[in-house]
């Protein structure tokens, strides 16, 4: 007789939550594998909206229905903490009309879906090929919704900033000026055979290039509606916006003073620790050392490959040494690659894919090769270790492989906010040093530029979007810090594109460096360090607030 599995009433809800969200953002369910959504996407128009609103609220109800409930086992309270964190988020995003400017993304707006496409979703079969095609049919609508949304903000007076709109205009006439042949749904496939590969092609003649070309018609008239200014503060309604976006990414309530002044006090106890490497390495303040890696070969790459390479062999070492710090490691693999040409000018120094729940596809870890010979070397090993091994592989593959939780809290838990995440992505730049894993002094001076960047994002956002700082404060501050002008640019930009975002790295790591700092103190020579990194990555992404309440009964001490 075959046991039959109970779902709690927080498991069902939490299914229910995942499944309608999917639906709503159908390109998430394709890069977790879920491909019954694959020929389907996003809709952006106002009636979508109307029902997600009534969705979410519905949500909401039940919310509070469960939290009302006596006898919720742990976890289930945590999932439902959880699904009421997104609901109250989203439905304020919702009420600040998000959608007046969001269209204009350089990192992920509408006219680099098809780019996306070619990441992850598979085109091995005749079946996913038609899945594939059935969405490249969309596809000019879906752009024709967005242009709606950003005629609405026309007329409400609510436009997205040039500095973006230039870099929007940029890459959607690259993609349009790409030759079929070379499109990134056909590059990322070189093994198709000729027939599917010309079938894809004549979807990308018939309906793709079409609908880029008439948005790129569109967005050069745009041009005349943009705004100068690049922070939201400039918008409508653009301080208590900010301030709903400091909260989508942290989960906190917190004013963008007292983050820029957190921001500011880091940015000179990390500048103490920049001071000591420059003395020990023999150089009169960090400025000359920054100098003397600018002019040295050794630090220079050759080749674009060369940095494939080298984050390729210290994933290596660290996964070597990973089984001292972590009781429990991922089942996925993490494989390297290059950025995409169709993004690379865009796109940050290095980001991560998740793995598909099936195995079908590991994590991706993708590191920005465009003009690599302005990419410092000595700055990669922070990066990998931050986003791959022990950083974000870890992190997320490891939520993924939790089991005994919903999808939502295995595949989901980004949505209520990134602060958890990056918070321990910083962390793991930290903790590399640690494990021995920088190879020398400069490597170790990368890993403090890489922690003073983001304690500089603090500063920089809050300046930008709450201060009325100028894009060239940002990328004046972001020099003095070691990014190299073309990382301050684009990083700027990025931060412009997404307020609110660049807060939750330090805001994350904070948290968990404070509960580790008291942990240690409460257990002392006890303390496993192992247990305490196990125990912040079994559960999931979290809400900080639920972190710092669940966690200290979480870890153990060692026996004695």
């Amino acid at each position: 007789m075959t046991a039959t599995l109970t779902v709690s009433p927080a498991g069902e809800l939490a299914d229910r939550f995942w499944n309608w969200f999917l639906e709503r953002q159908p390109l998430f369910a394709t890069v977790y594998g879920v491909e019954h959504l694959d020929d389907q996407l996003y809709d952006p128009s106002a009636a979508a909206r109307s029902a997600e609103k009534r969705a979410l609220e519905a949500f909401q109800a039940e919310v509070g229905r469960l939290q009302g409930a006596a006898g919720l086992e742990a976890e289930d309270a945590i999932t439902v903490d959880m699904i009421g964190v997104v609901t109250r988020i989203h439905l304020r995003l919702l009420e600040h009309a998000v959608h007046h400017i969001e269209s204009i993304d350089q990192m992920y707006g509408p006219q680099a879906l098809p780019g996306e496409l070619s990441r992850y979703q598979r085109v091995d079969t005749p079946e996913r090929i038609d899945r594939l095609l059935r969405r490249l049919v969309a596809y000019p609508a879906h752009l024709a919704a967005h242009r709606a949304n950003l005629d609405e903000g026309v007329a409400a007076g609510r436009t997205a900033a040039r500095t973006l709109l230039v870099r929007v205009i940029e890459q959607t006439r690259r993609m349009h000026d790409t030759p079929i042949d070379q499109a990134p749904l056909l590059a990322a496939h070189p093994d198709l055979p000729a027939e599917d590969r010309q079938r894809i092609a004549d979807a990308l003649a018939t309906h793709v290039k079409p609908a880029l070309a008439e948005h790129l018609a569109y967005l050069e008239a745009y041009q005349g509606h943009a705004r100068d200014t690049d922070g939201v503060w400039a918008i409508p309604g653009g301080d208590d916006l900010y301030r709903t976006l400091i909260l989508a990414s942290t989960t906190i309530d917190v004013a963008a003073q007292e983050l820029h002044d957190y921001g500011n006090e880091q940015l000179a106890l990390i500048a103490a620790e920049q001071g000591e490497i420059a003395g020990q390495l023999g150089f009169a303040d960090v400025a000359a050392l920054r100098a003397a890696l600018d002019a040295d070969p050794v630090n220079t790459f050759g080749a674009a490959h060369e940095l494939v390479d080298l984050a390729r062999e210290q994933i290596e070492r660290a996964s070597a040494q990973a089984p001292r710090w972590f009781g429990r490691l991922p089942r996925a693999t993490v494989e390297v690659k290059a950025v995409e040409a169709f993004q690379e000018a865009e796109a940050p120094p290095a980001f991560y894919v998740p793995p598909t729940p099936d195995g079908s596809r590991g994590g991706i870890y993708y590191v920005n090769t465009y003009q690599f010979e302005n990419r410092p070397r000595h700055r990669l090993a922070a990066t990998t270790f931050h986003e791959a091994v022990p950083g974000h592989h870890f992190q997320i593959a490891l939520e993924t492989e939790l089991e005994d939780l919903p999808l939502f809290r295995r595949l989901g838990g980004r949505l209520a906010g990134i602060a958890y995440p990056e918070g321990w992505g910083l962390y793991s730049e930290r903790l590399a040093d640690e494990m021995g894993l920088y190879n020398d002094a400069r490597e170790r001076l990368g890993m403090l530029d890489a922690q003073a960047w983001r304690a500089a994002r603090l500063v920089v956002d809050t300046g930008i979007h709450a201060l009325r700082w100028t894009r060239a404060q940002s990328i004046e501050l972001l020099r003095r810090v070691g990014l190299s002008q073309i990382e301050a640019e684009t990083e700027t930009d990025r931060y412009i594109c997404w307020p609110g975002q660049a807060l939750a790295y330090m805001t994350g790591m904070r948290e968990i460096v404070a509960l580790r700092r008291q942990l240690e103190r409460r257990d002392g020579e006890r303390f496993d360090l192992a247990g305490f990194h196990d125990a912040v990555l079994g559960h999931g992404t979290l809400p900080l607030a639920t972190l710092r309440r669940e966690l200290p009964g979480w870890v153990r001490p060692r026996p004695a």
